[in-house]
């Protein structure tokens, strides 16, 4: 992921648009994308600041992990649920739309394994 430009360069932006230059022109002056300056011009009008947002980190898990007691004893009950009947059960209980693959960290997370039992697909097999 990329840095984000530097707040210098956002401060002499916005100093160029205030002085009376179009965001447009602005934008070509100091070399960056038009869209980029409309939008710190906005947020600078909008917030008094142009510092940028911060990147990365989890923004979503907050909605899993709020039923990770539930998810937790539902695998404890039924050792051998698959994460697609896990991810089924919290959206007819809930409503909650997961996919199986984050209802494998969560489970990760809390240091739970589901895994494939060969032995007892054989036998079911048989």
């Amino acid at each position: 992921m990329t840095r984000p430009l530097s707040i210098d360069l956002r401060d002499r932006l916005i100093s160029a648009v205030e002085g009376g230059m179009s965001r447009r022109s602005a934008a070509e002056r100091f070399g960056i994308a038009a869209s980029t300056a409309i939008k710190w011009v906005d947020q600078w009008r909008r917030t008094g600041h142009v510092r940028p947002r911060s990147q990365g980190g989890d923004n979503r898990s907050h909605r899993i992990e709020a039923h990770a007691e539930e998810i937790l004893a539902l695998v404890e009950e039924t050792p051998d649920i698959t994460l697609a009947e896990i991810a089924e059960q919290l959206n007819e209980a809930h409503g909650l739309k997961v996919a199986q693959s984050t209802v494998w960290r969560l489970l990760d997370r809390h240091g739970m394994t589901v895994k494939k039992n060969r032995a007892r697909q054989r036998t079911a097999a048989g």
